[in-house]
C-alpha cells in the first residue's frame, strides 16, 4: 500500500508541472509550443517560449518562465533576459486580442536607453514580417549609435525608418504607436500621459504616411526583450525591460 501510495503521489506531482519550465538549457522536445497566458494591464497576454531551437527575432532561445517573464506585486510587468547554465534566454509576449486601429501607449518603468548594445527592446503591432508598426530601443551592435528608432516594415524601404537618440532622466517614460488608416504617427515623452503633454515633455515625435501602413487585420501588440544576432550583451548582464501598463484607445 505503501508503494501505491508513492506512485500515486508521484503521478500527481508530474502532472500538476506547469506546462511552461525549462532547467537552465534547450531541452524540451523538438517541435514542442511553450507559452503561459497571464493579465496584465486589463488584457490577457501569452508569454512565448522556443523550446530547443532558435527562432526569431535575433536567432535567440526565448523562455516563457517565470523567470523571464512575470507580473510583480504593483501589477508591473517584467521582461527579463537571462543567464542559465550557460544558456541566454529572451522574453516575448503577444496580446491574445486584435484591436486593430487606435492608440497604443506603451508605459515604461525602467532606463530603456541604457540598454546594453546587444540588446533590443521593441514595443509594437504586428501580424507578420511585412505588417509591422515598431518602436525600438537598441543600439544594434555598436555602442556610439542612436539607440533608439519608429520604423514601418520593410524598414529598409526608403522613408520608413526614423532613429534618434534617446535620453531619459528617469525610468518613467511613455512611448506611442497612433495607427490610423492614412497616417502613423509615432512619440516618446518623459513620464506618463494619457495624451499629447507639454512641449517640454516630448521627447520625439514622427509621423509616417508612407506606402506601407499596416491594413487592418488580424495583428496583434507585442513586447519583447532579445539579444542581436543572438549575441550575449556585451557587458555580460542580465537585463530587464519593466511596462508599468499598456493602453489602447
Amino acid at each position: 500500500m505503501l508503494t501505491r501510495f508513492i506512485l500515486i503521489v508521484c503521478l500527481t506531482l508530474t502532472v500538476s508541472l506547469p506546462a511552461c519550465r525549462d532547467k537552465g538549457k534547450p531541452e524540451a522536445k523538438a517541435g514542442e509550443e511553450l507559452h503561459r497566458t497571464f493579465s496584465f494591464s486589463g488584457f490577457e497576454w501569452v508569454a512565448e517560449g522556443s523550446g530547443p531551437e532558435r527562432r526569431s527575432p535575433g536567432n535567440n532561445f526565448y523562455s516563457c518562465s517565470e523567470k523571464n517573464v512575470w507580473v510583480d506585486s504593483r501589477g508591473d510587468l517584467h521582461l527579463k533576459i537571462t543567464k542559465r547554465k550557460g544558456v541566454w534566454y529572451c522574453a516575448k509576449v503577444t496580446m491574445k486580442d486584435s484591436y486593430g486601429h487606435g492608440r497604443y501607449a506603451f508605459l515604461i518603468n525602467s532606463r530603456v536607453d541604457w540598454l546594453d548594445k546587444n540588446v533590443v527592446g521593441g514595443l509594437f503591432t504586428y501580424l507578420d514580417d511585412l505588417n509591422e508598426i515598431d518602436i525600438e530601443f537598441a543600439r544594434w551592435g555598436t555602442a556610439d549609435n542612436d539607440n533608439a528608432q519608429y520604423a514601418v516594415q520593410p524598414a529598409h524601404s526608403d522613408g520608413n525608418i526614423y532613429r534618434f537618440p534617446l535620453d531619459l532622466k528617469n525610468k518613467r517614460s511613455t512611448h506611442v504607436i497612433d495607427w490610423k488608416r492614412d497616417t502613423i504617427i509615432f512619440s516618446s515623452y518623459t513620464g506618463y500621459h494619457p495624451k499629447r503633454p507639454a512641449e517640454r515633455k516630448i521627447i520625439r515625435e514622427w509621423s509616417y504616411t508612407g506606402d506601407h501602413i499596416p491594413p487592418e487585420g488580424e495583428e496583434k501588440a507585442m513586447i519583447n526583450l532579445w539579444l542581436y544576432n543572438g549575441l550575449p550583451p556585451a557587458n555580460k548582464r542580465e537585463a530587464e525591460m519593466v511596462i508599468k501598463a499598456v493602453e489602447i484607445r
